[in-house]
């Protein structure tokens, strides 16, 4: 008896050491974030959260998202990487100005910002609506101090079916009419996997913090994209699509435009805020890709 209860208080220390390990470990990576900020050409704050060292990595969230949505992605790769994560603006801690709200324009904010970073070859990463403002990054500015692209989960077309411009259009007057009831079904939608009820009434706040006339725009304006072709001309650089079933048009859209250029990830069973219900998985793949870029 006395050996049996030995061996389970050895376990349970064992348990416990590994645990507060862990925790101390977590500690100290969300000590080490730094927060900054910067001011864009056209005057504009944009806030981004800085940790680790090492190849950059720039975490862009989707449509009415704060940077800290990113958390467990920071977590993680701020171990062996310099993570930057930015609130686009309008969003999290950035400004909401009343203009600006073009892809071209937040896309000009991401370059400003690793300009401003002095970031060489960074791996950018957009979720959602950032997938098209990438492809304007790329339009813009090129791929020559990019390392590589993940694009999660977005919405791209040649052009909208007149089913998805109409869910488009319900979904900008839903939101003006009960801002509060719109954020609400949105983020629940995002997730497969149980969250809990105080998590997602954060993200929820959060969303509900872009203007309504702002997030209506940004949603016009993401629909309103006719030509990614000259985007996809100068993407140069891999690319990574992580999608979950839902996004299958996009990802055999995306074939068709960068051929061998382009890795897919589907993710079945997760939502459409992948990187939260399976981190371990779409870390891990990320990871893959981030190993296999060229020197």
């Amino acid at each position: 008896m006395k050996t049996r209860m030995a061996a389970i208080l050895l376990c349970a220390v064992s348990v416990l050491s590994t645990f507060l390990q862990t925790a101390i470990a977590q500690t100290e990576v969300r000590q080490s974030t730094k927060d900054g900020f910067i001011k864009t050409s056209d005057g504009v704050r944009i806030h981004y959260v800085e940790a680790g060292s090492g190849r950059p990595i720039v975490f862009i969230p989707g449509w009415t998202m704060p940077t800290w949505i990113w958390q467990k992605q920071i977590d993680e790769f701020s171990k062996h990487y310099h993570i930057v994560a930015v609130d686009p603006r309008s969003q999290g801690e950035s400004d909401q100005p009343t203009y600006g709200h073009m892809p071209e324009t937040r896309s000009r904010d991401y370059k400003e910002l690793v300009d401003h970073l002095a970031l060489k070859q960074p791996v950018l990463v957009g979720w959602s609506m950032a997938c098209g403002e990438l492809v304007k990054y790329a339009e813009q500015f090129g791929t020559d101090n990019v390392g590589g692209m993940v694009l999660v989960d977005g919405l791209l077309a040649d052009k909208l079916s007149p089913e998805m411009f109409a869910f488009a259009s319900g979904w900008m007057n839903q939101l003006q009419r009960d801002r509060q009831k719109q954020a609400d079904g949105f983020v629940r939608s995002m997730y497969k996997k149980p969250q809990t009820e105080e998590y997602l009434k954060r993200v929820i706040d959060a969303s509900t913090q872009v203007p309504a006339d702002a997030a209506a725009i940004l949603i016009y304006n993401m629909i309103a994209v006719k030509d990614l072709s000259t985007g996809f001309a100068r993407m140069n650089r891999p690319v990574l699509f992580a999608y979950q079933p839902d996004s299958q048009a996009t990802a055999d859209f995306l074939k068709s435009k960068l051929g061998d250029k382009l890795r897919l990830e589907r993710f079945d069973g997760d939502g459409h805020a992948l990187f939260v219900d399976d981190p371990e998985k779409f870390n891990g793949v990320v990871e893959e890709f981030i190993h296999n870029l060229p020197k």
